[in-house]
């Protein structure tokens, strides 16, 4: 019997809010068994650059990542939003350590080609390394990851966090029984968003696909799900999306998706 391992994907909204942030780690801390995190820090990101004078480029909510964008990233991702996460799980006791892709040869990716948009240093992922993230959770360390990659050449790739959380939850599935949680300011997917009790608790790939039709999962909820699936049709077990009140073992209200 496989042991169980929790991985979880917090939002940057969650990051930039101090209250919210402690609740979440919080509910993080008190998860049983093995366990891995995922954030972002998009948000965090553009202020810094704006506050220095650098503009932020984003296409259709995407960040185009010039070589000044990169080093902004480093700086909030892999440097202040990593480090007050890893020192409140420290203060919650857990024992966690940061990384970003390029730490250990964690998580390697290519350069995004370019077909219609050019996003500067973004980076599509090739490979978890699986057996180093075993070795952290063997002597009892939790991985909190930020959103960069590398390349395997020096250059360090900003790289969606959702993706890199279901990759992630891929590479380990093989060794653990494992469960996948896209935390964020939602308790779930809504049959209606101007509803915020309105959650569609079960969703399989049917209901995915009428929800597609029906126009109900849309905008940023499109690649989230697509994350998703992808990760359970990858020997995922399960996929949770809500807020940080799904980490109670006693939830009722989030989304679960399953094939």
């Amino acid at each position: 019997m496989k042991e169980k391992l929790s991985i979880v994907k917090i939002g940057g909204n969650v990051i930039e809010d101090e209250k919210a942030l402690d609740i979440f780690l919080t509910a993080f801390s008190k998860l049983e068994g093995l366990k891995i995190l995922v954030h972002g820090g998009g948000k965090l990101a553009t202020q810094l650059a704006t506050r220095l004078g650098i503009k932020s480029n984003l296409v259709d909510g995407r960040r185009i990542t010039d070589k000044a964008t990169v080093d902004i990233i480093t700086m909030v991702y892999a440097g202040l939003a990593n480090k007050k996460i890893v020192a409140q799980l420290q203060s919650k006791k857990v024992n966690a350590i940061g990384l970003s892709g390029a730490d250990g040869n964690s998580i390697q990716a290519h350069k995004r080609p370019v077909k219609d948009i050019d996003y500067g240093f973004v980076g599509d992922i090739d490979g978890v390394n699986s057996e180093l993230l075993k070795n952290f959770l063997s002597i009892n360390l939790t991985p909190v990851f930020c959103a960069i990659s590398h390349d395997g050449k020096g250059q360090l790739l900003n790289t969606n966090a959702d993706t890199i959380t279901s990759e992630i939850a891929i590479a380990m599935a093989s060794d653990f029984d494992t469960t996948l949680y896209y935390c964020f300011e939602k308790k779930g997917v809504l049959l209606d968003i101007n509803n915020s009790e309105s959650v569609v608790k079960y969703i399989n790939t049917a209901k995915y696909k009428e929800l597609l039709s029906q126009g109900i999962i849309a905008d940023g909820m499109l690649p989230k799900l697509h994350n998703c699936f992808h990760a359970l049709e990858n020997d995922v077990e399960k996929v949770c999306l809500g807020d940080d009140s799904m980490l109670d073992k006693n939830a009722e209200l989030f989304t679960t998706l399953t094939l």
